[in-house]
């Protein structure tokens, strides 16, 4: 992978790329050696009330929502075309940034990012209302209206992605955004800023505000001039988000945490199986809300797969996220690789068996950890109940389809879900049961932007793409006018 070079970043507000108020900046590091990237300007309560001042003028003036949605279409299609021909830049800065592996941020990343806005572009003129038969003398119909300024918080394991799929429909539906992005990763929007500037996005329409989430965030979130919260990240801060916007009745989205259950029945190909398994657990690095960390095996076929998975897992290449061979790059930061240590070593005494992995993969000072295989824990352990977010595979024994419905419902949280079978049949009846937003049959992490994705449970509400996004992101007005 070449060289990309990278600027010190500023805010972008208003159109305009600017210091922070107090001239506050903070470290960005490439989590693939522990050192130092770039620095980001850090911005402050006041910084954010510019950006948000802006998102409303933006708005009011009605530069963005007073344009046809057909036009606003063109605009985000432009947007898509812009990511696809700059994708070599953005897909470094993306490895970079969070240690992605080079061809997962081309194959996946920008890839999604494009098909977002493209997505989002052909439903901006599709936005339409309905006329109501009442026994009323009157025409009584309903408008789909923009909400206002929407703020974006995203986390930081798919940057890019992640503020495609809430930046692509607050905009295809006419509102404004405030953006900010994880603390730990924040490259690609302020990229991304500059591609939708030069689509033609207006002015003040898109801002991005880097900085830390206590202090940017915490302003973002309580500022008044915001209509509508779109939040991803963990379920912990994702309360405090809704109980702080529940003040002030501000709708909000939030796609929080997920301890996804893949379901193996005896009668799987397993060859198959085997491979939805080791991706559900590693792809990204294992820092993956919609990731299957939890195995749940038919007792009949659980040796056998257990046998399987500790000859494969191992094999998996782990290393360089800039070598294109690479599958599992290193976690984004020494706190994440710190947390999936402290959960590994509180397996072993909670009388987990390591199959595989279980340690730091010393590699040019980054945050690596082997892919991990864990067996013999019992469904009460926190190993099992917690969201690791990293490379960790708990394995998990069952006799009966209501058995394996019941451990694969049993944690707090409802993301995601998988089902390997043979037997339709059983797949569509135990897709029923299970208690997730999306469930995966013979695969994993099949995703598409005309297909929505959202929690149940700890995991959140609301949901993200397919038409249905579009609802979080307007209001319906109802107009009833008189014929007498």
């Amino acid at each position: 992978m070449s060289p990309i070079e990278i600027e010190p970043g500023r805010l972008f507000v208003q159109g305009q790329w600017r210091e922070a108020a107090d001239g506050a900046r903070t470290e960005v590091l490439d989590p693939s050696r522990g050192t130092v990237l770039t620095t980001v300007a850090e911005a402050g309560a006041a910084d954010v009330d510019a950006a948000v001042r802006a998102a409303r003028e933006a708005f009011d003036s009605g530069t963005w929502s007073g344009l046809s949605g057909r036009e606003r279409g063109r605009i985000l299609n432009r947007v898509a075309e812009l990511i696809r021909e700059n994708a070599d830049e953005l897909a470094q800065l993306e490895s970079l940034d969070v240690g992605k592996p080079i061809s997962l941020c081309h194959a996946v990343d920008i890839t999604n990012a494009a098909n977002d806005y493209e997505h989002f572009a052909a439903l901006a003129h599709s936005l339409d209302g309905a006329v109501r038969n009442t026994p009323m003398n009157a025409l009584a119909y309903t408008k789909r209206e923009p909400l206002g300024v929407v703020a974006a918080i995203t986390p930081f394991n798919f940057p890019l992605i992640l503020a495609g799929s809430k930046i692509g429909p607050a905009l295809a539906a006419g509102n404004t955004v405030v953006h900010k992005p994880a603390d730990e990763t924040p490259l690609s929007a302020l990229y991304m800023a500059g591609l939708l500037q030069k689509a033609g996005v207006p002015d003040g329409v898109v801002n991005v505000v880097t900085g830390a989430g206590p202090v940017a965030g915490e302003a973002l979130l309580r500022h008044r001039g915001v209509d509508k919260v779109a939040f991803t990240g963990s379920t912990a801060i994702g309360r405090h988000v809704a109980a702080t916007a529940g003040e002030a009745l501000k709708p909000v989205t939030m796609e929080l945490g997920g301890n996804a259950a893949n379901i193996v029945f005896e009668d799987a190909d397993l060859e198959k199986a085997v491979g939805a398994i080791i991706k559900a657990f590693v792809f990204n690095t294992g820092q993956f809300c919609m990731g299957g960390p939890r195995l749940l095996v038919a007792r009949p076929v659980h040796n056998t797969l257990l046998g399987i998975l500790a000859d494969a897992v191992p094999g998996v290449p782990v290393g360089d996220p800039r070598d294109p061979g690479t599958v599992v790059g290193p976690m984004a930061g020494d706190k994440h690789l710190k947390k999936v240590e402290e959960y590994v070593d509180l397996a072993r005494k909670e009388g987990g068996r390591i199959v595989c992995g279980g340690e730091r993969l010393d590699l040019d000072g980054g945050f690596y950890y082997k892919p991990t295989v864990i067996a013999d824990l019992s469904n009460d352990s926190r190993v099992v109940q917690e969201e690791i977010f990293g490379p960790v595979l708990t394995v998990q024994p069952f006799d009966t389809e209501d058995e394996a419905v019941a451990l694969a419902n049993s944690t707090p949280y409802g993301l995601a879900s998988g089902v390997q079978t043979t037997n339709l049949a059983r797949a569509h009846r135990i897709a029923d049961r299970l208690q997730a937003g999306i469930v995966w049959v013979n695969d994993w992490a099949m995703l598409d932007p005309a297909v929505p994705f959202g929690g149940v449970k700890d995991s959140g509400y609301g949901r993200e793409y397919g038409p249905e996004a579009l609802d979080a992101y307007t209001k319906v007005k109802s107009v009833v006018v008189s014929l007498d």
